[in-house]
């Protein structure tokens, strides 16, 4: 199907169903309240089903975990250099990602409900529903809010117990962290980088939540945020070289090499940064693609682990 009448047929539907609503409101609110299945998702939307979902989209890797650890499939997957937890995920097929919709590929699957960003794909709401797909918007900027995502999807799935032993092992991670011997937290600047572009992790951020949970101190906790992108602030060289972090962390979907190797090119341009702990004790790493910088799902558990054994080998 040529992309232009695939498009013009999809303003078609939503048309459709923007008249269907109009005229049978009422009657579409009594179905939802009988619904086997009521859902709010994190932005405040009240989605329902009549049946557990069979053809189910996720568009980025941890709701593709999320799914999978609690028994589910998918027919749809996002696109993504980054290595699956799940085998049998890896032959799904890809239909882009929370950044780029593919619609057309999400269509002819025939979903059920796509698993999206919020906020990013608040604006492919509208067009998808138009083609009979539902769609739920979850976030994951914190553990707190992946475990919120495992709760939401167990009940979706009908797999609520499933859910709460998932939510319960990550607690106890938590609190494994919380108990262990006190004393001086290292501190750590956590980057997320692309050729060319370098951002510092603040608290709000899932890798700064790790960070911090992990028994860290996250040096740029109180850098002001960039406006369109909230939980990231611009470095600041001065403000990092008085800070003296232990440990520098770069995250990046991209070439981890590449992105490694300009970082470092950035750093040699202002001679302060040599005076680093971590500079001077080898200590700018890359950290795992799937681990950090995107949703890990129920992975966190090993984001968790990883952090937290490079802080206490600061310690040593």
């Amino acid at each position: 199907m040529k992309k232009g009448l695939f498009i013009c047929c999809a303003a078609f539907l939503l048309s459709l169903t923007a008249c269907s609503v109009g005229a049978g409101g009422s009657g579409q609110a009594a179905n939802q309240q009988n619904a086997l299945i009521q859902i709010e998702d994190f932005a405040n939307r009240k989605i329902a089903f009549d049946q557990v979902p069979q053809n189910i989209v996720a568009l980025s890797n941890g709701e593709t975990d999320i799914i999978y650890a609690l028994g589910g499939e998918l027919v749809g997957r996002p696109t993504s250099t980054t290595p699956l937890a799940t085998k049998a995920a890896e032959q799904v097929e890809q239909i882009g990602s929370a950044h780029e919709v593919d619609l057309e590929k999400i269509t002819l699957l025939r979903a059920d409900v796509v698993l999206g960003n919020n906020p990013m794909n608040t604006k492919d709401v509208p067009i998808l529903e138009g083609v009979g797909t539902k769609v739920i918007l979850t976030s994951a900027n914190s553990i707190n809010e992946i475990e919120k995502q495992i709760e939401l999807f167990g009940q979706l799935l009908q797999k609520e117990e499933r859910a709460s032993e998932l939510v319960q092992e990550i607690e106890k991670k938590l609190k494994q962290y919380e108990t262990a011997p006190g004393g001086t937290k290292p501190r750590a600047l956590l980057v997320y980088g692309a050729p060319g572009t370098y951002m510092a992790a603040l608290p709000n951020s899932l890798s700064g939540n790790i960070l911090e949970l992990a028994g860290g101190t996250n040096i740029a906790s109180d850098y002001p945020s960039l406006q369109s992108y909230p939980q990231y602030a611009q470095l600041n060289s001065e403000r990092i070289v008085e800070a003296n972090p232990q440990l520098i962390l770069i995250m990046t979907h991209g070439n981890p090499d590449e992105v490694k190797k300009g970082f470092l090119k950035e750093m040699q341009t202002n001679p302060a940064w040599s005076s680093l702990e971590a500079v001077k004790q080898n200590k700018v790493e890359v950290l795992p693609s799937d681990l950090f910088g995107s949703n890990p799902g129920t992975r966190i558990m090993d984001s968790l682990d990883y952090l937290h054994e490079k802080l206490e080998g600061l310690k040593q």
